[in-house]
């Protein structure tokens, strides 16, 4: 043994993270079967900025279980991967290089960007702004890795995968095709939620509802019937009134039953639109009828449709009036029109609400009111609904079928903790269309489809082409569908490439997929697939989650995975969730620095599964104190000089702490297997601190070998015994000050040791009714020394204990311990103490 002469913790994650590395520690065994191995599906984070203390949290949950596994002798398949296409890389490359993609300029090979971005983003190309992309990700990316080493994920970095890597394109593009054959995947025109910041769609499970002040504007409108009065009618989206398709109010509402059927005309711009009946119309919202625009939002869109409405688009993807007014308008109404032409919604409502009250259409003043409106989750301004050409996969939202299988799926995997399902059931519950998956931005996975041009030049979207499998991964911009020559792309007679990317979620939901090694590694894929866990936060069940059993589902008939461990969020001081998008988060580094790596880990791993936890460095405090107390406990213990090779454990007050470890062992594993770190970390924490508070202070005089080498040998044997159980216990949470403590006397590392079982303590536990009379007498001799303010090597003048034959087997070590003049018994069950 190689004893420090002071232990320390600084510097651990630096020197165990290499040796770990250049040992190949956590390398996956692609010859072990499938029975021994568990796999993780690894949540790739988004790699653009910084990893955040969230990150390091819920990670953190995860590979406490990786450790354990690996310890229970399981050959644990455990890749880490980058998130690195989609929008939030596109913004950050716009905002740290100070460019935007324009897709109609050409490619330049010696472009640069400026050395300091100015107000005015340049212009580049699409293949300049992906090279951006690229080199603005590898270098997150190299930053994230240094983090995830620093915090001790024990994953294989030979498995890492990016979404935007070769491998990734390929899968997302053969699971599309595939989807595409078997009529999952379809192309449709329809109305699509639209943030016109970014200029692209976006999916129901990326929408968030925000409350924003808004009015109540009552408009007239007039029936063409002779007889009937004008209707009243009250919207918070004015500017629309020249998108008016119809009229609805509720069936069963008396005001309105007479006018069902009858048509009336739109105030300023002159429409003829029908008064209809529909369910979901409130008789108690406005006035009771509603405006049906095309499109408002998302039930102007139900109405649209199954009331089978016509359609009058005003607004274009720039989320400006369109310079011609929609059919249907008056000669009064187009004029009116014009003076909408180009602006914005905002100037939009300004100028319709002036013309209407100057015509006398509008009825008093606007009402205030504060409403839910759509956003983009990562978005700045209010969506709109525009029709554009999207590409969709059936996810159960119009088919009853697949929605039942999907929710019976929900109710084979196992959840941790159970009622995390919820949210997955009312989620399949509440789908209201299928996943919209094409995105009309640059990072991405490209659609992999072509098509041809006919003889002038327009594409026949009836026709798409599709490129072999063994093609893949493609890029229709750049590559050439078969049967095509490059001078082809553009030309009548020739072809085109779709323009648009799919979802980052499209690709993500693969990610079993992916770093198992699907078409490109079968011998894996089949060692690896399904997987045993998906480790992640609960926000994401409608979108990850969801995805990734839809794609097993449809793909391959199964849960891609057994298990879905849920964490929770890290909550700010008021309470609030910590993110990027908030700006209340806190970075890791620091606090690697100031508290250590295992002391993060320890907070992180305290918590519980799946609850919202604060961010606590008091909690991390604690967890340095643990790990220091670890290095100084082991160096005492191992101190004490080495038992007689033929020592055996026979003093009763050591058998008695063995024998409270049996239940510690027993509880720990149970939690473990139950994805519960923090029952398990609780399990093993309180035994250590009984360990070296109580037995080890118990026990010092005797293994320094002052009542003879037997019961010296005695002492230093349990203490090896219950250390090296103790430090097998803990490794998985605080894995650097374990592996240093473990290689001062034990050969390899503690990570590829056995679990600790009740197997080793077979014959060496005895009762454990010895080590808690022991430490009731040891407290009560503390209490009245700590009373009487003195040292706890003070001579105590007497101790009075039960009457209990437990006592007489562990006399001497209390006495020792106590430094007691004299011990007496008596028949009330307190101990008592007098100096």
């Amino acid at each position: 043994m190689n004893l420090p002469d002071k232990p320390t913790i600084d510097g651990l994650p630096d020197k165990w993270a290499q040796r770990w590395e250049s040992e190949r520690v956590y390398r996956f065994d692609r010859a072990a079967p499938r029975e021994r191995v568990f796999a993780i599906d690894t949540p790739p984070p988004t790699a653009s900025g910084e990893l955040h203390v969230g990150h390091v949290f819920s990670y953190t949950q995860t590979d406490v279980i990786a450790r354990y596994q690996r310890m229970r002798g399981k050959a644990v398949f455990y890749p880490m991967g980058w998130d690195d296409n989609g929008l939030p890389t596109e913004r950050r490359v716009q905002q740290f290089f100070g460019v935007r993609c324009d897709p109609s300029l050409p490619y330049d090979p010696g472009f640069d960007p400026p050395e300091k971005p100015g107000r005015n983003q340049v212009p580049v190309s699409r293949r300049n702004f992906i090279e951006l992309c690229e080199r603005l990700t590898a270098r997150d990316e190299e930053a994230f890795e240094q983090v995830w080493r620093l915090v001790g994920l024990s994953v294989d970095w030979s498995l890492l995968y990016t979404t935007i890597g070769a491998r990734a394109r390929a899968v997302s593009q053969r699971a599309f095709l595939r989807a595409l054959d078997r009529g999952d995947a379809y192309p449709a025109q329809a109305p699509t939620l639209w943030d016109t910041t970014f200029r692209t769609a976006v999916a129901q499970a990326e929408l968030e509802d925000r409350d924003r002040p808004g009015a109540y504007h009552r408009l007239t409108f007039h029936p063409d019937a002779a007889g009937t009065g004008p209707i009243t009618v009250a919207t918070t989206r004015p500017e629309l009134l020249p998108a008016c398709v119809a009229l609805v109010a509720h069936p069963d509402d008396e005001r309105y039953r007479p006018l069902f059927g009858a048509t009336v005309r739109s105030p300023l711009f002159g429409a003829r639109v029908p008064v209809l009946a529909h369910r979901l119309a409130d008789p108690a919202k406005g006035t009771g009828i509603a405006m049906v625009c095309t499109f408002g939002d998302t039930t102007d869109v139900i109405w649209w449709r199954e009331l089978d409405l016509p359609t009058r688009p005003v607004l274009g993807f720039d989320g400006r009036f369109l310079a011609d007014a929609p059919d249907g308008l008056s000669s009064d109404g187009r004029a009116a029109y014009a003076s909408l032409a180009g602006t914005t919604v905002h100037t939009g409502r300004e100028r319709i609400t002036a013309l209407l009250r100057e015509r006398g259409e509008l009825l008093g003043a606007p009402e205030p009111i504060t409403h839910p409106v759509k956003f983009y989750e990562r978005g700045d301004k209010p969506l709109e609904i525009v029709s554009t050409r999207q590409w969709y996969i059936r996810n159960g939202g119009r088919d009853d079928a697949l929605r039942d299988r999907l929710r019976e799926r929900g109710q084979e995997l196992t959840w941790q903790p159970p009622h995390m399902r919820t949210r997955y059931e009312h989620w399949v519950n509440g789908l209201a269309g299928d996943w919209l998956i094409s995105r009309q931005r640059f990072f991405g996975v490209p659609i992999p489809v072509w098509y041809p041009l006919d003889a002038e030049g327009l594409p026949e979207h009836d026709k798409p082409i599709t490129p072999a499998e063994q093609a893949l991964p493609i890029d229709p911009s750049s590559d050439t569908p078969p049967g095509y020559t490059e001078d082809q792309r553009g030309r009548p007679g020739g072809f085109t490439a779709d323009p648009d990317v799919m979802d980052t979620w499209a690709t993500s939901s693969l990610t079993p997929q992916i770093a198992g090694g699907w078409g490109f590694d079968d011998d894996l894929f089949a060692r690896v697939f399904p997987m045993d866990l998906r480790p992640q936060s609960h926000e994401i069940i409608r979108t990850w989650l969801f995805a990734t059993v839809l794609r097993g589902h449809t793909e391959h008939d199964t849960l891609p995975w057994r298990t879905a461990s849920i964490a929770g969020w890290i909550l700010d001081p008021d309470r609030k969730k910590m993110s990027k998008s908030v700006g209340n988060v806190v970075t890791p580094l620091g606090l690697l620095a100031e508290h250590g790596s295992d002391a993060v880990r320890y907070w992180a791993a305290a918590a519980r599964p799946g609850a919202d936890t604060a961010f606590d460095t008091g909690q991390m405090r604690v967890g340095r104190r643990l790990a220091m107390k670890i290095l100084n406990a082991t160096r005492f213990v191992l101190g004490l000089g080495d038992p007689a090779p033929d020592a055996t454990i026979t003093e009763p007050l050591d058998r008695a702490l063995l024998a409270a470890l049996q239940p510690v062992l027993t509880e720990a594993t149970a939690a473990l297997d139950a994805y519960d770190a923090s029952r398990a970390l609780d399990a093993a924490e309180r035994f250590f601190w009984l360990f070296c508070d109580d037995y080890l202070e118990l026990v010092k005089v005797r293994a320094y070998g002052q009542h003879g080498p037997a019961a010296a040998d005695s002492a230093r044997l349990a203490l090896r015994t219950a250390l090296s159980a103790l430090l097998r216990l803990l490794a998985p949470v605080l894995p650097f000050v374990t592996e240093e403590a473990w290689s001062w006397w034990q050969p390899g590392s503690i990570h590829q040791a056995a679990w600790p079982t009740l197997a080793e303590l077979d014959g060496l536990a005895g009762d454990p009714a010895p080590l808690a009379a022991a430490t009731a007498a040891i407290e009560a001799v503390r209490r009245a020394k700590s009373e009487a303010k003195v040292s706890m090597r003070t001579p105590l003048r007497a101790l009075t204990v039960p009457e209990d034959d437990a006592f007489s087997l562990i006399e001497r070590d209390v006495r020792d311990a106590g430094v007691i003049d004299s011990i007496t018994r008596h028949a009330s069950p307190a101990y008592l103490a007098r100096l």
